[in-house]
Parts: C-alpha cells; structure tokens; sequence
C-alpha cells in the first residue's frame, strides 16, 4: 500500500489519514495447502509480510485456529480454519466529496475522484467508496446504494450503483453483454452497454494519425511479479488462464505531453486498458506498473497512481427495465481541450 508522504498536509475535500479498527481475515486450507505451516501458509496468501512477521503476530495472539487461540506455528490440514484478528492500522488521507451524476431513487451514478478506492482491498477499509456511501446514506435513513463495478483508485469518471439487489444483478449482467458484443469501431454497434474512457498515453507511441482507430484483441492473462505474486498482463490467447479482451482505441489529439485517446472497452476485464494500450507500444502517461509490450515493472503495483484514466461516458440500452441511459461524467483538466466536444 502506498502512504501518505510524511508531513504532507491533507489536500482540501480529502478525509485525512486515520485508524480503523482493525478487521478480521478468515481463510479454509484448500487440499493444496494442507501439510503447509501456517505461516507459510500465510507468507504465501498475503505477501505483504514475511514468515518471520507472521511467527511474531502468532505470539502477539492475533491467529486463532479452528476458533481456537494459537501462540506456535503448526502443520495445517485440508478444511482448517484460519482467522487473523489484524490490529487497527492508518489509512492515508482520500478524496471524500465527488458529484451525483443519475440518481433515481435506485440507481445511483457518480463521477468518482481520482484516488478514492472503490471497495476494501490494498490495506483500505473505511477509507473507500463503499464504507462511505454506507456511513452517508445510513445517516440519512435511506437505502444504501453499493456499487456495481470497480474503477480503479486512481481511475475517475462514472461510477455505477444501486439501491435494490435485483437492480445491481441486471446492471452487472448488462456490464458483462459488452464481451459478446461485435467490436464495430468508435461507433454504438448496437451494444447493450457501451463505456467509453479518455486518457493521456506516452506520446508520439501509437501507429494513428488523429481521428484514426483500431481494434485491440491482446488476451490478458496472470504472470509471475516479485511483490504480488501475480499480476494481470498482456498473455498470448493460448496461454493458461488467458481471458479474451477487445477495446477500440481512437486517437483524438498528438500533444508535447502525452496524446489524447478515447478508449471504448468491449470487455470488463482486470487494468485492460492500461495493459491494451502498453501491448501497444504506448502505456497510459506516469503508469507506475505497465511497460511498452503489456508486461509488468518489477517494483510497480497496480494500486499506484500517475496516470491520467477517465471512464467518462456510459450508454445502457434498458429493453424493458426502464429508460435507456446515456451519461457523461465532465473531463478532469488534463483530458481537456478548447476544441473538445
């Protein structure tokens, strides 16, 4: 996780760093973890922290097995029940207003900030989209609308949520219809649900002249990362686990500091912009992660920012479920020009 540089005041509409209270981690040993010590077993689950970290929480009593409280290192056995009582730690300082772009009553779109993290994950908890959608709409007394889908931390734009459950299973079911859907350039084609991003690349990087588009097919699959383990990169289409992806990259404008692209994705699947763009030659300005090619940096993650990604429009055909939607979520200033429309 990346902190907060030290002594850096928080910036203004930013919740400030903070403790939580700590969560609970619950695992079951798999049979291709059975016979493994636990810290092994743990060392290997969250990277984070080394075997010798582990041994420590073990004495400090924060490991219980099988509900029972454990101080020394034991062999594990398929079925077994971990649980890891984590102490209160700091979270850094997030964005905590953006605007409400659609809300009726049940669905609710946002335009989210840049650095906000849309659900736990990464040594996040309270300082999420989720917990803060829930602590502001509980005080209010209404239903709490929960996101749909995942942006990035530091990927801005339209944000999806719903109120009722039966709503959030349709949306994702409508998200997901975009794979099967024929790629047909720039253009609608048709789709039931269409997401257009905009973003800056390295410039002079992409084989188009302004206006011109192609259709990228690079399979995404996971390759082995010194930090993480795995890491979602570029994969060849027959390797194992490889997903099929397909976005259409269109060209809008060649600048000193980056070209302007517009990004309509035909799939949903883990950072495949960033990876679609560095398969061409021509990563997203300031990633910290994806190089040229679509493989990963060693020291970079992929929950660090620099990068300027925005989901800024939203097209879902209801047929049946109500009126058709087509939002915008307005550009931040690096992805704008006067001549823009």
């Amino acid at each position: 996780m990346s902190s907060w540089p030290p002594g850096c005041p928080c910036p203004p509409g930013w919740l400030p760093a903070g403790l939580n209270n700590g969560w609970s981690y619950r695992d079951r040993i798999a049979p291709g973890d059975a016979g493994r010590s636990l810290c092994a077993y743990f060392a290997g689950r969250y990277r984070h922290s080394s075997q010798a970290l582990w041994q420590a929480r073990l004495a400090a009593g924060e490991i219980r097995w099988n509900g029972q409280l454990l101080l020394v290192d034991r062999r594990l056995a398929t079925g077994d029940r971990l649980e890891w009582d984590r102490p209160p730690w700091e979270e850094p300082p997030v964005p905590e207003h953006w605007c409400t772009v659609f809300d009726d009553g049940d669905l609710h779109v946002i335009n989210k900030p840049s650095g906000l993290p849309v659900v736990p994950a990464g040594g996040y908890l309270e300082h999420t989209l989720q917990r803060m959608l829930e602590r502001r709409w509980v005080e209010r007394g209404g239903g709490v609308p929960r996101p749909v889908h995942r942006l990035g931390r530091f990927t801005s734009g339209l944000l999806v949520c719903a109120r009722q459950q039966a709503t959030r299973a349709w949306l994702s079911a409508r998200l997901r219809q975009t794979t099967a859907s024929p790629a047909s350039g720039p253009g609608d084609g048709g789709q039931p649900c269409r997401k257009i991003y905009r973003a800056l690349t390295v410039p002079a990087a992409l084989p188009l002249e302004p206006g011109e588009w192609l259709e990228v097919s690079t399979a995404i699959g996971r390759r082995p990362h010194p930090l993480l383990g795995e890491v979602w990169c570029a994969a060849s289409a027959d390797s194992p686990g490889a997903l099929a992806a397909r976005s259409v990259v269109r060209l809008l404008e060649r600048r000193a500091d980056g070209d302007r692209v517009e990004v309509t994705i035909h799939s949903g699947r883990p950072h495949q912009i960033r990876i679609h763009l560095a398969s061409l030659g021509a990563p997203l300005l300031g990633d910290p992660l994806y190089l040229p090619g679509g493989g990963a940096r060693v020291e970079g993650l992929p929950g660090e920012g620099g990068y300027h990604l925005h989901a800024h429009r939203l097209l879902i055909r209801s047929e049946g479920q109500g009126h058709d939607l087509d939002l915008t979520a307005p550009l931040p200033k690096s992805l704008t020009v006067a001549k823009d429309g």
